[in-house]
């Protein structure tokens, strides 16, 4: 019964894990991990992303991003690029938290 109790409270502790990235878009093209373009529609996004107002759920590679106000506070620095050709990936900015994700899994792991 211990190992059932400390199995569930383990599992609660890790499904209770936080699902988004913080990100803080930087002003200098060298300073980024990721450069980002914005697409006009979502067939041509690698990712739809869905923006956070909280910075309460954080960390996992789902398209749901939280803009950090300081470069400290992020775990990936973005920049956003002019031209699509430019870009490491494509996004699209979603209305609707359910609609955010990848389109592209081949790109995910620039968000590793």
């Amino acid at each position: 019964m211990k190992i059932s109790l400390s199995l569930l409270i383990t599992f609660l502790l890790f499904s209770a894990q936080t699902n988004a990235q913080t990100v803080f878009s930087v002003n200098l093209k060298s300073k980024a991990n990721v450069k980002v373009f914005v697409v006009k529609t979502e067939a041509q996004a690698d990712l739809k992303v869905f923006k956070l107002n909280s910075s309460s759920k954080v960390d996992s590679n789902n398209g749901k991003w939280f803009f950090a106000k300081y470069e400290s506070q992020a775990k990936f620095n973005i920049y956003f690029v002019d031209l699509a050709s430019q870009a490491d990936v494509k996004v699209f900015f979603v209305k609707n938290e359910s609609q955010a994700g990848w389109r592209n899994k081949s790109k995910m792991y620039y968000f590793y």
